[in-house]
Formats: structure tokens, C-alpha cells, sequence
């Protein structure tokens, strides 16, 4: 089949999916509400999952130059008390994380889908409905016009997304009561690289340190420190002066002191929330839902971009070679089924045991979780977890792990 199609938002799985399908040789039309697209938002964590998709499209290089090795997880309490000790190497030396400003992947993914022959890019254009014309779909903006008719919609806008709550798939899309506090400094020296690095007290305090490469621009190393906060609690927060809060952290986790001392105004600290949605199904007749618009997690696993250009890899793979548009999707959500269920279910069980106002939960983590990860085969499924392999609760056999470049 050679389609039409029409992916809306231009963000990791939207713009993955377009640059995929393109290739393929479908034509595509990208539509993105932002009319001058930047490179903004905070750390984040690229696995070996979603290194092997930005390999596939032939941008892991750009993306490795400007991100940082992260090569372990360690969290402890604010005592020093181990609770997470887990390095990529125990399960395969090849194996790494790549701490990554946003900003970069977007531009990378950006950059591509721009000097794609079969991809039009029309920015500033909000689309917020469908309707049917046969078997094929019309996107319409917010003034009711039709703005293109495709053999399929991609619909990859985000968590928010009112296409999909519209679309009556929902089976939940709610908000966390938890979110987190990000600003990305400088690291000239490299203080921060090799190691995730998080500090907890209870299930209300965590402070974490992210290696985060050198950004869109410049060449100064950068890390982003995230702190966990409740939604309701952030405004009370820039009204209460960032001394006392800053004094708090350091106290916490004096690591944090040269990060903290760069924080001169509450504006540089930008305020994350998660969303935990989970859907009927990802695709209907001509229609499909990738990234998180379909199945948003709270950063707990640090997931959120890999399974996003996993999404995007798996559903051309599917297309190809399909009869039909309809048995493509078919196949998408048949691909994705185990591995999505398995983070979707893995992220909701264990974020209340970092972010909650449930105290015990805390205590259980600092007392068995520490144990569980020396523990020969729990140690490998974590980890394996950790890198975006697991499909599964039990018996489910893991993702392979991809091909890497050597460290």
C-alpha cells in the first residue's frame, strides 16, 4: 500500500512515526499546533530500546554526541541507606542509558522530518476533530474546516489529548496528584556523569540528579535536578522564596549545592505533571494513538520516549507488507500489546512507593527493596526493566538488546 497520512503533534512519536512511515513511501502531512516549535523541557532518559529505533533512522549519532552515558541507578535515603543500586553492565557490558536534554531529541526528530521528501510539515495548525468520509478520515480544525482527508490518522498529541477522550476510548486518563520540579545547570566539570543519582525521605521527598549531555546548544555540560512535589503544593511553592527550599535540598543531598546555587528565580524551575491513561484499544478504522496520548506513565521507569519510538517503529513495521490499513492496525496493536501492558502496569504499581503521601509505603521500600536488588534474578529483571526489555510479569520473554555502539 502506498497511503496517505496524517500524524497529528510533531513531538517524539508523532514525528518518529512520520519519518518511518515517509521512508516507507507513504506520503505524509504532519500538523503541529506550536507555530515556532522549540527546543524546550527537562531531562530525560533514552534506554537501549529507544537508542536501536533513533539508530534505525539513522540519528543515534547526533543524539549520542550531545547526550551522556549514564551507566547506573543509585538511590538511597536521605540516611545513605542503599534502596536502588542497579548498573546497565550486570546484565550485558554493551549496555548503557543516555541522559538527554529534551530539547535535543526534538530538534534531531524535528531536523529529519523537515528535510523529508514525502513529509509536509504545516505548523501552527490545530487540529481538534475527525470525521468519517468513507474509509477515510478528515481532520478539522478548530473553525470546523477541513484541513486534509488521509487513508490514516496517526494522533500523537500528547497526554491532554482531546482527540482521543473524544474518540470514547478512554478507559482512564487521570492526572497524578504527584508531579516533579526540573531545572537543567551546568556540570562543566562532570561531577554528575555515569550515575542517575536519587535521595529519598519517605515517599514525600525525592531529589534526583540526572547527567543531561551538553543540550541544543553550547558545549557545557549540563545536568537536570527533578524534586518531587504535590500539584496543589507548586503554587504555595514559588510564593514561599527559594532559600528555604534550597537550604532543604542541600541539607538533603549536599551533591545538589553547586546545581541549586545556579537557581536565581522560581521562573528557571519548570513544574512536570504526569498523567496515567490507559485506552480500549489504540486504533479504530483508519485511526491510531501512539506515545503518550495513548498510554502515558508517571517518569518512575523513565520510559516515556522509548516506548514512544518504539510505538512509531512498530506500527510502520506493521503497515508493511499488510492487505489492508485495517489489518495493519490490527497487527500494531497486537505488537505492542505485552510490552505496553507490562510498563503500564510495572510504572502504576511502584510510583506510590516514591510518590505518595502513603508513609508506610516508603518504609517497605527502604527495608526490602535495597535486599530485593542483590538477589540474582531479581537484580536481571530490574535492570532488564530498566532498559526497556520486559514483556511481561511472569513467563514473558524479554525484547532482545539491540545492537549498541561500544562505549
Amino acid at each position: 500500500m502506498e497511503l496517505d497520512v496524517g500524524v497529528i503533534g510533531a513531538g517524539t512519536a508523532g514525528a518518529a512515526a512520520a519519518l518511518f512511515l515517509a521512508r516507507a513511501g507513504h506520503q505524509v502531512t504532519v500538523y503541529e499546533a506550536v507555530e515556532d516549535p522549540r527546543p524546550v523541557g527537562a531531562g530525560i532518559m533514552i534506554q537501549p530500546t529507544g537508542m536501536s529505533v533513533l539508530a534505525r533512522l539513522g540519528l543515534l549519532g547526533p543524539v549520542l554526541e550531545r547526550g551522556a552515558r549514564v551507566e547506573r541507578l543509585f538511590a538511597a535515603t536521605h540516611a545513605g541507606r542503599p534502596v536502588i543500586d542497579l548498573a546497565y553492565a550486570d546484565v550485558d557490558r554493551r549496555a548503557f542509558g543516555l541522559g538527554l536534554h529534551r530539547g535535543v531529541l526534538f530538534e534531531t526528530l524535528l531536523g529529519a522530518v523537515r528535510a523529508q521528501a514525502r513529509v509536509r510539515l504545516e505548523l501552527g495548525v490545530t487540529i481538534d476533530g475527525l470525521r468519517r468520509d468513507g474509509d477515510r478520515r478528515v481532520v478539522v480544525d478548530p473553525a470546523g474546516e477541513a484541513r486534509g482527508t488521509h487513508d490514516l490518522v496517526v494522533v500523537a498529541d500528547g497526554a491532554r489529548s482531546q482527540l482521543r477522550d473524544d474518540a470514547g476510548l478512554t478507559r482512564r486518563a487521570t492526572q497524578y496528584p504527584w508531579g516533579a520540579l526540573w531545572f537543567i545547570g551546568e556540570d562543566p566539570d562532570g561531577a554528575f556523569d555515569g550515575t542517575l543519582r536519587q535521595t529519598l525521605r519517605g515517599t514525600r521527598e525525592m531529589l534526583g540528579l540526572l547527567p543531561s549531555g551538553l543540550g541544543p546548544t553550547g558545549e557545557v555540560r549540563r545536568v537536570s535536578l527533578f524534586w518531587s512535589i504535590r500539584a496543589d503544593l507548586v503554587d504555595a511553592w514559588r510564593r514561599g522564596g527559594l532559600a528555604p527550599w534550597k537550604a532543604h535540598l542541600e541539607a538533603l543531598e549536599p551533591r545538589a549545592a553547586p546545581v541549586l546555587a545556579q537557581i536565581e528565580d522560581p521562573s528557571q524551575v519548570l513544574f512536570a505533571r504526569y498523567w496515567d491513561v490507559v485506552l480500549r484499544r489504540w486504533h479504530e478504522e483508519g485511526l491510531v494513538y501512539l506515545g503518550d496520548a495513548a498510554h502515558a506513565t508517571s517518569p518512575q521507569l523513565g520510559q516515556g520516549a522509548n516506548l514512544a519510538l518504539v510505538d512509531a517503529m512498530a506500527l510502520a513495521d506493521a503497515i508493511a507488507g499488510a492487505p489492508s490499513v485495517a489489518e495493519g492496525l490490527a497487527r500494531y496493536s497486537r505488537s505492542r500489546r505485552d510490552h505496553l501492558g507490562y510498563y503500564q502496569l510495572a510504572t502504576r504499581a511502584l510510583t506510590p512507593f516514591f510518590q505518595s503521601d502513603h508513609a508506610w509505603l516508603g518504609w517497605l521500600r527502604d527495608a526490602f527493596m535495597g535486599p530485593a536488588c542483590r538477589l540474582p534474578y531479581v537484580r536481571t529483571r530490574m535492570i532488564r526493566t530498566m532498559c526497556g526489555l520486559e514483556r511481561g510479569v511472569l513467563l514473558a520473554d524479554p525484547l532482545p538488546l539491540p545492537t549498541l555502539p561500544p562505549g
